[in-house]
């Protein structure tokens, strides 16, 4: 059976002290719940707080990642972060692919499968975002981008480098909306996702791979999402800046109910 994997996604929020406080309570929250080596949990805050952010995180299970990379080791790339950059501040995850990088900054299906190549290489651990627009979805395109974007995306990764990729199922029309995909919209468009990977690198790799749910994630609706066969997770965006939240989410993607003492 595959963990769920619940990956708070921070984006362009939080100053210092915000940062401070939400990892140690993150922290002090999962170290009450009982069940939380059930879940793998990681936190993507802003580049500029992921060391105060490690700090505040050491002596936990809660993993490190970055929102985004770029494909060179070095050089003159001003404004931009390597892998080794990321290893070097104790990340293990970085987010490629999401969204906000495609269709508000531009980046193309082949900037993000060399920023894929690249985290593989260093031996970090991507969260792949792929996800329709909404004039997609509803001119019934939704698996015709989906299936292009994890080609394109992994094109030339390698079955055994799987093992070290999530994929995140991302609505576009979802994220930051309120709206959210029903459980049963959710489950096709991650059957359909685990259907590619088959095609693309055979039935052990389909069957391993995990599939996060991303797109107005909150407590009230992450149990019955992650209920689904074949949503392995949820990639997190505002519901990850509020301790309470976050912590509700990871509950509600554990099968049954939980007799700690966290806010659940």
């Amino acid at each position: 059976m595959r963990k769920k994997f619940v990956a708070g996604n921070w984006k362009m929020n939080m100053d210092a002290a915000g940062a401070k406080a939400l990892a140690i309570g993150l922290k002090e929250e999962l170290a009450k719940c009982q069940d939380a080596a059930k879940v793998d949990v990681a936190v993507c805050p802003p580049f500029v707080y992921l060391p105060l952010v490690a700090e505040a995180l050491a002596g936990s299970n809660i993993g490190l990642g970055a929102q985004d990379v770029y494909t060179e080791a070095n050089g003159a790339f001003t404004g931009e972060i390597s892998v080794d950059m990321l290893k070097d501040v104790g990340c293990q995850f970085v987010i490629i692919g999401h969204s906000e990088r495609r269709h508000v900054l531009g980046e193309s299906n082949e900037l993000i499968n060399k920023k894929v190549i690249a985290t593989l290489a260093a031996d970090l651990e991507p969260i792949f975002c792929i996800g329709e627009l909404l004039e997609e979805s509803e001119s019934n395109k939704t698996e015709a981008v989906l299936e292009m974007q994890i080609r394109k995306g992994l094109e030339n990764v390698t079955a055994g480098q799987m093992a070290k990729i999530t994929i995140a199922y991302e609505p576009v029309w979802a994220i930051g909306t309120g709206k959210t995909a029903s459980e049963q919209q959710a489950q096709d468009a991650h059957v359909f996702t685990r259907s590619i990977v088959k095609d693309m690198f055979g039935d052990d790799v389909a069957a391993a791979v995990r599939i996060q749910y991303g797109g107005s994630v909150k407590p009230a609706n992450a149990k019955g999402l992650m209920t689904q066969s074949d949503v392995d997770g949820a990639l997190v965006g505002g519901a990850a800046l509020n301790v309470e939240d976050f912590i509700g989410i990871i509950q509600g993607s554990i099968s049954r109910g939980c007799g700690c003492n966290c806010k659940c």
